[in-house]
């Protein structure tokens, strides 16, 4: 199964692996939950997360995640924020997240930790690096 490479946000090159690019509007989050291939709405995602202060270092945590580490392997080494569990953000609904990282949360399709699809978004914490375990 490849790789989802979503940039969201400002900064970053392209990834040869990844199957497009897209762009988080916090603007069109209404609209992000009837996505997908189910009929009806998300209410929740279970995500994880790897947040970064700095580019660099989120740009590090991705070629690890590109050559195979396991993704909550990479937020524990990689993740700077306060619950480093594997970056398990856990059940959330859309109004309990950051817009632009609900935006991005809520358009993912579910994956795992060993083989992720993930994307990219930049809010006012850092660079988040998020994947979707579930949707409900």
């Amino acid at each position: 199964m490849g790789k989802t490479n979503t940039k969201s946000g400002s900064g970053g090159g392209g990834d040869k692996k990844g199957k497009g690019k897209e762009k988080a509007k916090p603007e069109s989050a209404s609209s992000a939950a009837g996505k997908g291939k189910a009929t009806k709405s998300v209410s929740r995602v279970n995500s994880r997360h790897i947040l970064c202060e700095k580019f660099s270092k989120k740009e590090e945590a991705l070629e690890k995640i590109r050559n195979g580490v396991k993704f909550d392997d990479v937020a524990r080494e990689y993740s700077e924020d306060k619950a480093r569990h594997g970056g398990l953000v856990g059940w959330k609904q859309r109004t309990e997240l950051d817009p632009v990282y609900a935006q991005v949360a809520f358009e993912l399709e579910p994956s795992t930790s060993s083989s992720p699809k993930y994307a990219e978004a930049k809010t006012e914490h850092g660079y988040h690096i998020i994947m979707v375990e579930g949707r409900e």
